[in-house]
């Protein structure tokens, strides 16, 4: 699974997380004891940053091309990445879309993606 958001570990579990002032909503995929239904498929909890046991932020990194790339997503055969090289023209050269000033993405066979691997930042 590649992931790029918030995780928080609660009772020993780990969840998709975010924080929300002095509270960390929890989400779970599946119906639970204190979970409030937001859409099908997506439950969420409130519990006060204090309960929470770990709180980290993380993110897929890659290299694709021999560029540095952080993951986004995923569809099919495909991931969806932004360069981290921060060099114009090797964004350009690899035909990269400019998403906003200096943020450039893409996607990327998921076959020609090496070093996959997750970090926490």
């Amino acid at each position: 699974m590649k992931r790029d958001g918030y995780v928080a570990r609660w009772q020993g579990r780990e969840y998709q997380a975010s924080p929300d002032g002095d509270n960390i909503r929890l989400y779970q995929p599946e119906p639970g004891e204190g979970f409030d239904e937001v859409r099908a498929g997506r439950y969420v909890r409130v519990l006060p940053a204090s309960e929470i046991e770990d709180l980290a932020y993380v993110r897929t990194t890659c290299t694709w091309q021999g560029q540095p790339f952080i993951v986004l997503g995923e569809h099919d055969a495909w991931l969806r990445v932004e360069y981290t090289g921060g060099r114009w023209p090797v964004a350009e050269a690899m035909r990269l879309e400019v998403f906003d000033f200096g943020v450039y993405q893409g996607w990327a066979p998921a076959a020609e993606v090496t070093d996959l691997r997750e970090q926490r930042v």
